[in-house]
């Protein structure tokens, strides 16, 4: 049985992340930091709150190869998370032409990435992002 996660208000973004993935935290480091802390909320797939979401998506939670985007209460994986980036405004929102790439080849090539990502990009034992700033941020 699949576990339902708290409700959340999604009016807001948020971002599902890999808590361990060096690449993955990188990325919310940047969004806080470009957009401040105050736009975006963050949970680590790892989270009760995440894992719970990732199976309400059909996502795996044995395996965080993915990141989970909701917009507007719509969700977006792979490639197509990158509809964050139009939240961030420019120069980032370039970052959307990407999805111009024909899906087979945008999830080959995020598949590619994501298989080696600790390999290429490293891994923590436990997420490090988890400020006194953005711990505020954090659902789960």
């Amino acid at each position: 049985m699949t576990s339902s996660p708290e409700p959340f208000d999604a009016s807001q973004p948020l971002i599902v992340f890999d808590g361990v993935c060096v690449l993955c935290s990188g990325f919310v480091r940047t969004v806080v930091r470009i957009h401040g802390k105050n736009r975006f909320r963050f949970a680590t797939a790892q989270s009760p709150f995440g894992e719970a979401l990732f199976q309400r998506y059909g996502l795996r939670t044995d395996s965080y190869e993915t990141n989970l985007v909701l917009v507007g209460g719509a969700p977006f994986i792979r490639l197509d998370s990158f509809a964050v980036m139009a939240e961030l405004g420019w120069p980032w929102r370039a970052a959307k032409a990407l999805l111009l790439i024909p899906r087979p080849l945008r999830d080959w090539l995020y598949e590619r990435i994501a298989k080696n990502r600790y390999a290429m990009f490293g891994r923590k034992d436990s997420c490090e992002i988890l400020s006194a700033a953005i711990r505020t941020r954090v659902i789960g």
